[in-house]
């Protein structure tokens, strides 16, 4: 019967004519301007999103430009984009070009999250630049310019080591400890107050942070911007994407609702206070509730993931290397001694553990692409023609990586910013901060987090693993870059 039903030319037909549709669709968004990037070859419709290794993106991205240059176009379903890799031409786009490569292009994740031009990391515009300069302000205010923010660091270290030692040299995970100490260092700023670690409001929000750290830079991130009108109909991980970012906005939005209650406009306690003053005072530009969750929720997640992925790679790379981490001990040992407090005075004289700390975040590659950006105008890079409204790409891990800049890239080496005589050195070609106009705005306070973290726990403990063990140095890529699970042991000393 279903041969003779009547209405199956007319179903052929449809089906004939969107695949024409689709097919003319895909080659008219193949036609590109002359002289634009190469690239590999893309399925039709689909693109090179499967092309891409799931687990480990940037290491594919990286060896792309090993083929087609450091600036190369991949399609993610029927949109291009333009990676950029290699020192040089990544500091063309985000410093040379700065001023045309800040927006950011549109994503129907970032839309699905985000209400309208809103938050820190996805605004654009007057708004971007007038939040920004709030945030750093306030960062400034409630936490470098005041003198008391090391101290509430090495306190929250103390809570750190407190922790540590309950585990009597034992093996254990870090990582819930790690993310503990760090959060509440930007809890402190953002909220006025810090957690204990056993709080379960805590231990949701940073479980859920989590969740969003790994899939918003993840293949299933991809699939979603390339297939939104598809993707949003199906099951499947990307959407904890937004339960994951509710829920956070939930917790975040209770907070907001606790400092309208006992609000001082004379003495803001914190950022939401300072955020709220601005708010009636009829301030613009996205001064308003909505934002103001939007704006923590991504200092959130920019001061807690990225510090405590650092300090999780720090703690292999030092097991791995017994030799390097005994040697920042002495060196801790003989400035400060066991006892006294660190402070970030104690940093000029200590190069070669501020070396070990900048080869950690170097060869650790915590954030291993960075966000996406947008020509405002026609331009060139790398003699190539990029198009008003292309999607760019910097790729981090190519620089810190570039076998140009760095004498012994793929060796976690600490002799990398150290001269012939010991002295620290900076490298240009150092950037897990990013550079430009969208550098990491919390660089200053995540730098003083680590001296003191790491010091304070060199001071207390050796680190080791169970005998027989290797640490991966792999991990797994999603917005950062996450050890895969490991325990230490934690000796005190």
């Amino acid at each position: 019967m279903f041969l003779c039903d009547p209405f199956l030319p007319e179903l052929k037909g449809l089906l004939l004519f969107i695949l024409v549709v689709l097919l003319a669709t895909y080659f008219l968004s193949k036609e590109e301007p002359q002289n634009f990037p190469p690239g590999p070859p893309a399925l039709p419709l689909l693109g090179n999103v499967f092309s891409i290794e799931a687990k480990q993106p940037h290491i594919y991205l990286t060896k792309l430009a090993d083929v087609y240059g450091n600036v190369f176009c991949i399609r993610l379903g029927r949109h291009k984009t333009v990676f950029v890799s290699g020192w040089k031409m990544v500091k063309e786009t985000l410093v040379t070009q700065a001023d045309n490569f800040v927006d950011r292009p549109y994503s129907p994740m970032v839309t699905r999250i985000y209400s309208g031009n809103s938050g820190l990391f996805f605004s654009n515009g007057a708004v971007w630049r007038r939040q920004r300069r709030f945030a750093m302000t306030m960062l400034r205010t409630f936490s470098l310019t005041n003198s008391s923010m090391e101290q509430r660091i090495w306190e929250e270290s103390q809570q750190l080591q407190e922790a540590m030692e309950k585990e009597k040299g034992e093996p254990f995970d870090p990582v819930p400890l790690l993310n503990n100490g760090v959060a509440n260092i930007i809890c402190q700023i953002v909220f006025g107050r810090r957690f204990d670690y056993n709080d379960a409001i805590f231990q949701s929000m940073l479980d859920n942070l989590t969740q969003m750290a790994y899939l918003e830079g993840s293949i299933w991130a991809l699939l979603y911007d390339s297939f939104p009108v598809l993707m949003q109909h199906l099951p499947g991980p990307h959407n904890r994407i937004f339960s994951s970012s509710r829920s956070l906005e939930a917790s975040i939005r209770a907070e907001v609702e606790k400092h309208k209650l006992d609000l001082d406009p004379c003495n803001p306690r914190d950022y939401i206070d300072a955020f709220l003053i601005e708010k009636e005072n009829n301030i613009p530009l996205g001064f308003d509730d909505g934002n103001l969750v939007f704006c923590c929720l991504d200092l959130f997640l920019a001061g807690s993931e990225t510090t405590s992925k650092t300090l999780q790679w720090g703690l292999i790379y030092l097991i791995k290397n017994p030799d390097i981490q005994d040697k920042a001990r002495a060196e801790i040992d003989h400035v400060i001694g066991q006892d006294r407090r660190p402070t970030m005075a104690d940093k000029p004289s200590l190069p070669y553990t501020d070396a070990v700390i900048h080869e950690i975040q170097r060869i650790g590659n915590i954030v291993p692409l960075n966000g996406l950006r947008m020509a405002a105008k026609d331009t060139t890079l790398g003699g190539y023609f990029i198009p008003k409204g292309t999607a760019v790409m910097p790729n981090l891990t190519s620089v810190l990586f570039d076998e140009n800049e760095w004498e012994t890239p793929n060796v976690f080496n600490p002799e990398h910013f150290l001269d012939a005589e010991g002295k620290f050195v900076r490298r240009d070609a150092f950037l897990p901060f990013s550079a430009g106009r969208r550098a990491c705005l919390g660089e200053g306070l995540a730098r003083m987090e680590l001296f003191m973290f790491f010091v304070s726990l060199l001071q207390k403990f050796s680190f080791s693993t169970l005998d027989g063990v290797e640490l991966s140095t792999e991990g797994v890529t999603g917005a950062t870059r996450t050890p895969y699970p490991f325990k230490i042991c934690a000796k005190a000393r």
